[in-house]
């Protein structure tokens, strides 16, 4: 039980910082700063701790990007910031780079070596992995500003 809560709290650490920096990239405000990396370590242990719980990698990152889509829209009400000033940043330790880059290097390896049905396979499916985790991120962060805009209207 330890080592799990030790392994969270380090995997937290290690993904504040990545948000920290493309959050300092983006010239957000010094005082929004820790705000971002509390939000990247908020979405990255979240999608950690669901994948545990057996929930798959594309609907765990859709999850920890509703997450933080809820927990942004807080900060932006409180801190009357812009909710992408937080979102951007925290959500960059969910990105499928690693999906992507296998998708590219099959591409690649098609070009090179010529086309298999392995190659074809491999691709399609990090190709199509990467797009709908993408597709999950954008959707998990939509959603929350979505439903507050719907149903927090005032009633004119």
């Amino acid at each position: 039980m330890v080592v799990m809560i030790t392994e969270y709290i380090l995997n937290a650490i290690f993904a504040a910082i990545p948000a920290l920096g493309f959050a300092m990239v983006f010239n957000v405000p010094k005082h929004a700063l820790i705000y971002c990396a509390f939000g990247g370590a908020i979405a990255y242990t979240s999608r950690i701790i669901l994948q545990d719980l057996d929930v798959p990698l594309e609907l765990a990152t859709f999850l920890a990007s509703t997450i933080i889509g809820i927990v942004a829209l807080y900060w932006s009400r409180k801190f009357i910031i812009p909710r992408p000033v937080y979102t951007i940043a925290s959500i960059i330790p969910l990105l499928p780079g690693t999906f992507a880059f296998s998708a590219i290097i099959n591409l690649i390896e098609m070009n090179a070596h010529g086309v298999t049905p392995e190659l074809i396979n491999l691709f399609i499916e990090n190709g199509l992995k990467t797009i709908i985790i993408l597709g999950g991120i954008g959707l998990g962060l939509a959603f929350p500003s979505l439903y507050n805009i719907r149903y927090n209207r005032a009633i004119s």
